[in-house]
């Protein structure tokens, strides 16, 4: 009984250092109705009831406050409190946030696991310092080249329109001066650009390119692994300090919950993407070793690059320094890394 009196005093206490009533808007891609809009809505049941029905977490999901550059430009102007994003929206507030996606440096969910857990503390502090705090940590995939003609080696797709995020220049100058043709598009028009010929390849997870359907427009999907799109569910911090400090931890471990909640969900769904795909006309391009080997002669043409003027050096070189100590101590992993 005297516990129960205790609860019932702490919530009271803290309802009663809360405004009367905070709305969180919460802008995400994902699509309306999907496990990940469910986990995210369930989240927020769980942000209601830490804050005794005082914090309300209202989710826009689909896109429905615009692509991730938008959806940024909304929280800087206040018309959003949070935001789950990729790595490439991610990138477009904290550069950092790139080291975890740099080309052909990680082969497995493994590796990705092992860097981002010893690097998540730095990226956090800098996200911090940019206004925003960090909810969870999640996945998008693994990004392949999707084309409208078949395609497995660089020289190929070279010849064609590829799309680029809007709002990402480093990575459009970046295939630009190796010899392709960057075309920058709102993710909410490649569909477009597919069927009126504007792009005639996209760089995406399988997941990504389904629920988009964006496949349809290029049936051809290299089987080569290009690089890691990470995601992130972030709040601002000035929302974030309004909130009591024991509310601010019941509703982050459910944040932390939520994010393996996503992950989980999205490497499994990933799994099944692509024969789904095929069942509806996606053609799988095999690369091979010849292919394999000018993608990685790319790829890493590309770090020196992207070390330093995009990601910091100290922080480029610790993740190749714990990937490689993975794979010492991961034999497997090294073995499939240079496969």
């Amino acid at each position: 009984m005297l516990l129960m009196i205790r609860v019932v005093l702490l919530g009271v206490l803290l309802s009663a250092s809360l405004p009367a009533q905070t709305i969180i808007r919460l802008g995400t891609l994902v699509p309306k109705g999907s496990r990940w809009h469910e986990i995210l809505l369930n989240m927020g049941e769980e942000w209601k009831k830490a804050s005794g029905g005082k914090i309300e977490l209202k989710i826009y999901p689909g896109g429905e406050q615009g692509d991730e550059p938008e959806m940024v430009q909304k929280l800087r102007i206040k018309k959003l409190q949070a935001v789950a994003l990729s790595g490439a929206g991610l990138s477009g507030i904290d550069p950092d946030v790139a080291a975890l996606q740099v080309p052909m440096m990680l082969s497995s969910y493994e590796e990705l696991d092992y860097v981002r857990d010893r690097i998540s503390e730095r990226l956090e502090k800098g996200l911090a310092q940019r206004g925003f705090i960090v909810l969870n940590w999640g996945d998008a995939g693994w990004v392949h080249f999707f084309t409208k003609q078949p395609a497995s080696r660089p020289a190929e797709i070279r010849r064609m329109k590829l799309c680029v995020l809007q709002g990402d220049n480093s990575t459009f100058e970046l295939y630009k001066i190796n010899g392709f043709l960057p075309v920058s598009l709102a993710s909410t028009d490649i569909l477009t650009g597919l069927q009126t010929g504007l792009i005639e390849a996209f760089q995406a997870p399988p997941l990504v390119a389904l629920s988009n359907q964006w496949f349809g427009g290029a049936k051809n999907m290299l089987d080569v692994q290009f690089a890691q799109l990470v995601g992130a569910t972030i709040i601002t911090k000035e929302v974030w300090d309004t909130i009591p400090a024991p509310v601010q931890k019941e509703m982050m471990q459910s944040a932390r919950t939520a994010g393996i909640a996503l992950r989980d969900e999205i490497r499994k769904s990933e799994a099944g993407s692509i024969p789904l795909m095929q069942q509806f006309g996606l053609n799988v391009v095999h690369a091979d070793a010849q292919a394999v080997a000018e993608w990685r002669q790319l790829a890493e043409g590309i770090w020196p690059k992207l070390r330093g003027p995009v990601v910091p050096a100290d922080l480029f070189d610790q993740v190749k320094r714990l990937r490689d100590d993975y794979r010492k101590t991961h034999h497997g992993a090294a073995v499939a890394a240079v496969q």
